[in-house]
């Protein structure tokens, strides 16, 4: 098994991040690893995604959610995985997310990567997709909640 930690802070108020994570069906949107999410129901999921070139499906059961902090899962089957993202709000605007993803690589090539940094790369750059996503849309106050919408295209 290999472990990555890796922190980024997004120029969002936490509610906006951990809401926005939290709708797994957008993954696809933000990042390019991943291809399809299906939530089967409310701690289960199916991934479909392209790791070290090669299409992956596995499931995954959500084991902690507390809203606006962190969310916990583990794959049931499939590419096996498991890991925390943590949300940790700085400031009113900003928020700190801390994942920690622990997964078994299969075969040599993912073997090598994880040893070479290539998956923890890919993390970031995941990341940073997650990020930039983010701080493009706009934020508004409707019924007492921020909401994200996004930003209106620049000409």
């Amino acid at each position: 098994m290999q472990t990555i930690e890796k922190t980024i802070e997004v120029e969002r108020p936490v509610s906006a991040v951990y809401d926005q994570w939290s709708r797994f069906q957008d993954f696809p949107q933000f990042m390019k690893s991943v291809k399809q999410v299906h939530r089967v129901d409310d701690r289960h999921l199916r991934w479909k995604a392209v790791i070290g070139g090669r299409s992956e499906g596995w499931d995954a059961e959500i084991v902690e959610q507390v809203p606006d902090q962190r969310i916990s899962w583990r794959s049931t089957s499939g590419a096996e995985n498991s890991g925390t993202i943590t949300f940790v709000s700085l400031t009113p605007a900003r928020t700190r997310v801390i994942l920690y993803l622990t997964f078994k690589p299969k075969g040599l090539l993912e073997n090598l990567g994880g040893n070479l940094g290539l998956i923890s790369t890919k993390v970031v750059q995941e990341l940073n997709c997650f990020k930039e996503y983010m701080e493009s849309r706009v934020s508004a106050l409707i019924n007492g909640r921020i909401v994200e919408v996004f930003a209106p295209a620049q000409e």
